[in-house]
């Protein structure tokens, strides 16, 4: 589960550009960092002239994200703003012609953030190592198939060995969010490197862009856990048809809301052989966000006092929310009236530090209304841990802040351990992040700022327990 962090954005937009006033000061790149809730997002703007004025793009490099239009783009008495309809957002700066610079805000949504932007005639390099090149040693296939029950049809890629039959084969099943087969984050692959190692393990593998998204059909706002997990089913029959699979050795692995939909199809579905839970859930959903947000905040340094404060405030909205679900202005100023009781001994510059908002805590609400955050937030793990009786393997990062690893690795093992599977291995490895990167301090500003995107130490212990399980 990737956290639900304020301000995080996707940066998707459409080119127009305007007249401008000066031209030479501010063309060419410009790089700065925008710092949102613990994420930092390094973001390069390219200005270039034009005959009538300005034309611009935006990179995030840390996103994989290169060449975005902005909207509009004016300068006039030093001042910069560049306008991004689309996604809400508008950054506004001032030029400083003693130290080359630009000095701003960047508004998204009612949240603005400092933006410093240096120019530079580098940019910024994204160095990701361990991503695999073709060609590869090894057969790859793109596959459509599809989910009977909502007719979605899901697109992924198949790699299969280059020699022999009957392979074992394991379904990866992504993290929360829409995500691409390849669960591209940050300019990080982590499903292309795992599927290249455990392939040219000897295993076959499926990964599949998530109903939606890349070349996959249906609706993925309206989806749950539960719609995925059928999606995972749908995977599942069609492997089977495939002859150069083994039907008796099929096998997921679920990373983070991964974690959570594999044990959902395992404990329905004969067919699954083993699973293997990446930062999955020991959890309920409502604790794991309890938890992050108990982590996050004392990351933004707020005290112990603060953090209770926020916690029965964030529950004073939840019941409010409740009982009032349609009139959004009166939500709002019941908001507002929360925040002026119960955060009264905090000051108004220390509220906005620690996002105590109507803006705020009104998106937080909207977000609990989406069918998948409903879902997620009642969901309880443990009962359906209860009733997988096949191979589980459960590893977790111990510098994970968004799945922890002590709680989430001790439910999980008390739960198989209770439902009298005897074919567990739980496995906390050190110094890894949510990402299985290692990491410093695990929070996610460093997911985009480490080359590394997926530790040895983790590749090696699902390759070898997965030779133990269902090799040859």
């Amino acid at each position: 589960m990737k956290a639900c962090i304020p301000g995080f954005f996707l940066l998707v937009c459409l080119c127009l550009s305007v007249k401008a006033q000066q031209l030479s000061p501010v063309e060419g790149s410009w790089v700065g960092t925008l710092a949102v809730s613990g994420i930092k997002l390094r973001l390069i703007t390219h200005i270039h002239t034009e005959a009538n004025g300005y034309k611009a793009t935006l990179d995030s490099p840390d996103q994989g994200a290169k060449d975005i239009p902005i909207d509009i783009v004016t300068f006039q008495n030093d001042s910069l703003t560049l306008i991004m309809n689309r996604l809400g957002a508008v950054y506004k700066g001032l030029y400083r012609k003693d130290s080359v610079l630009i000095q701003g805000l960047f508004t998204q949504n009612g949240h603005s953030f400092p933006l410093v932007m240096q120019k530079s005639e580098k940019g910024i390099t994204v160095n990701r190592p361990q991503l695999p090149l073709r060609p590869f040693p090894y057969k790859e296939e793109d596959v459509i198939y599809e989910n009977p029950s909502t007719h979605t049809k899901l697109a992924g890629t198949l790699t299969l060995p280059q020699t022999g039959t009957a392979f074992p084969v394991v379904i990866l099943i992504s993290g929360s969010g829409p995500q691409d087969r390849d669960e591209t984050l940050f300019a990080h692959k982590p499903f292309l490197v795992l599927s290249d190692y455990l392939t040219k393990q000897g295993f076959a593998v499926l990964r599949v862009d998530d109903r939606g998204v890349g070349k996959s059909t249906g609706s993925f706002s309206t989806a749950t856990s539960a719609d995925f997990a059928e999606d995972v089913k749908a995977g599942i029959d069609y492997l089977k048809t495939r002859k150069e699979i083994n039907p008796w050795k099929i096998g997921l692995i679920g990373h983070s809301e991964g974690g959570m939909i594999a044990p959902i199809v395992a404990s329905k579905s004969p067919d699954v052989a083993f699973i293997v839970l990446m930062a999955g859930p020991g959890i309920t959903g409502e604790q794991i966000l309890r938890t992050q947000a108990i982590t996050f905040y004392k990351k933004m340094g707020a005290s112990d006092s603060e953090i209770k404060t926020i916690l029965e405030l964030s529950d004073a909205v939840d019941k409010l929310a409740e009982n009032n679900n349609t009139d959004k202005q009166k939500r709002k100023e019941g908001i507002a009236k929360l925040i002026k009781d119960k955060a009264a001994g905090i000051s108004d510059t220390r509220k906005k530090q620690l996002e105590i908002t109507e803006d705020a805590f009104l998106q937080s609400v909207e977000l609990a209304q989406s069918p998948w955050m409903k879902y997620f937030i009642h969901f309880d793990p443990i009962p359906v841990l209860k009733q997988v009786r096949i191979p589980v393997l459960a590893i977790n990062g111990s510098k994970d802040v968004q799945v922890l690893a002590d709680n989430n690795l001790k439910g999980i093992e008390t739960a198989l351990k209770q439902g009298g599977n005897k074919k567990y291995q739980v496995q906390k490895l050190e110094g890894l992040n949510h990402l299985f990167q290692k990491a410093d301090s695990g929070f996610p500003d460093e997911y985009g700022t480490i080359e590394q995107t997926i530790d040895p130490t983790a590749l090696t212990a699902i390759g070898d327990w997965l030779k133990k399980v269902a090799g040859k």
